[in-house]
């Protein structure tokens, strides 16, 4: 049974890092050659690229976590029996589905905060509550994830697909060895 199958459709997490990164590169590049060919720059950058990078990186943890590829002390987690692996994995799970569950509560305070008192942006002298109304839903899809993953583990009875350390596990890879990643069955 494969743990990791994955539809030819993106992910909203995919989507939305991919279009950051693109909008990302599209204003810098603009702003250097506008600097560049008039020697001024677009002040309104900074606080869309800032979002664009807060979106990304909330992006690409919520990739991490549906993958397991978030950081663990590899020491502890590949000494351990598999018993203290899966006690391990479920800490982690737990602690990552905590944390970015808090964070997402708040984000939405401090949107809901800005909001209330009509905080605006010095660049553009946009609402602020702009920017910060999308992040608690992707904070909230990290911890998700991190539940679906850890679900997904505990349902197959594994601790989690074996791979290096400090790498990510390519769900291609763990498609090829039957979801047991590519050391196959131990």
């Amino acid at each position: 049974m494969d743990t990791d199958k994955k539809s030819s459709a993106w992910a909203l997490e995919e989507v939305a890092g991919v279009a950051a990164m693109a909008l990302l590169v599209l204003i810098t590049l603009v702003n250097v050659l506008v600097r560049y060919f008039t020697s001024q720059s677009f002040a309104w950058t900074e606080e869309i690229s800032v979002f664009l990078l807060v979106l990304m990186t909330l992006a690409g943890a919520a990739i991490a976590a549906g993958q397991d590829g978030h950081i663990r002390i590899e020491f502890f987690y590949s000494r351990g029996s598999r018993g203290r692996r899966m006690a391990l994995a479920a800490l982690s799970v737990g602690g990552t589905a905590l944390l970015f569950g808090l964070l997402a509560v708040l984000i939405a305070r401090a949107g809901l905060s800005e909001y209330e008192f009509g905080e605006t942006t010095t660049g553009l002298g946009l609402p602020r509550w702009w920017y910060t109304a999308s992040l608690p839903l992707f904070t909230a899809l990290v911890a998700l994830r991190a539940v679906t993953r850890g679900w997904r583990t505990a349902r197959a009875g594994t601790e989690g697909p074996p791979h290096e350390p400090g790498t990510i596990p390519s769900p291609a890879r763990q498609a090829d060895a039957g979801g047991r990643g590519e050391e196959g069955q131990s």
